[in-house]
């Protein structure tokens, strides 16, 4: 039998990532089937015109080969799915939008979803299952981890090191390091909506406003 495709999540990531990776077949020259994963659901059902159907169900078909795309925002949960995925011997798969530009000496881990008018300059490195939502931008000489999340609109710019599990939200600047003195976004930080970074972020911190300083809780 063909090979089969799959958008892991039908909430809003899902379907707003489904169309994308349905495009991106096409543009392939690939005409396998494409499903939703939900493990909400009991039985198969329609999904914005596409089947959908739970994990055991798809684990169960009868494929030579099935890839997915994980569309999960919350990055702990995305590497469950994926090692869950890798263990059942289904392989990750990337995708990008038609006008995704990416650029000379570029490495993308598994995984990845590029939304449309994302943008991957120059010589960046990117870890597996990296989430770019609409029009960000990754600059030059950055290093990504693994599971990173952008929200729309991040502004990364150029020697920029994100660590594993960080998410960077909607609107956010990281200011440029140099070459000598990266500017680092540490493991599992969170950079708040709208927020400008102008200096390292610490493994696990918060950090919201312009300029960007640690969250305090009440």
């Amino acid at each position: 039998m063909s090979d089969i495709f799959a958008v892991y999540g039908a909430s809003g990531c899902g379907r707003s990532l489904m169309p994308v990776a349905s495009e991106y077949l096409r543009r392939s020259n690939n005409g396998s089937q494409i499903v939703f994963i939900d493990d909400a659901l009991d039985s198969d059902t329609h999904i914005n015109g596409y089947v959908g159907m739970n994990y055991d169900r798809f684990k169960n078909l009868d494929n030579d080969s099935k890839w997915v795309l994980i569309a999960i925002a919350n990055s702990s949960i995305r590497q469950k799915i994926a090692d869950k995925l890798v263990q059942d011997d289904v392989s990750l798969w990337t995708v990008q939008g038609a006008n995704t530009l990416i650029m000379d000496g570029v490495t993308v881990g598994v995984g990845a979803a590029l939304s449309p008018f994302v943008t991957i300059a120059a010589n960046v490195t990117i870890g597996k299952c990296f989430h770019a939502n609409l029009y960000s931008y990754v600059e030059h000489d950055c290093v990504i981890g693994d599971y990173v999340t952008f929200a729309p609109r991040v502004s990364c710019n150029g020697n920029i090191h994100i660590h594993d599990h960080a998410y960077i939200g909607a609107g956010a600047i990281i200011k440029q390091g140099t070459p000598d003195k990266p500017l680092i976004i540490g493991k599992g930080a969170i950079v708040g909506m709208g927020a400008v970074v102008t200096k390292d972020v610490p493994a696990g911190a918060v950090v919201v406003g312009n300029p960007a300083r640690p969250l305090h809780k009440a």
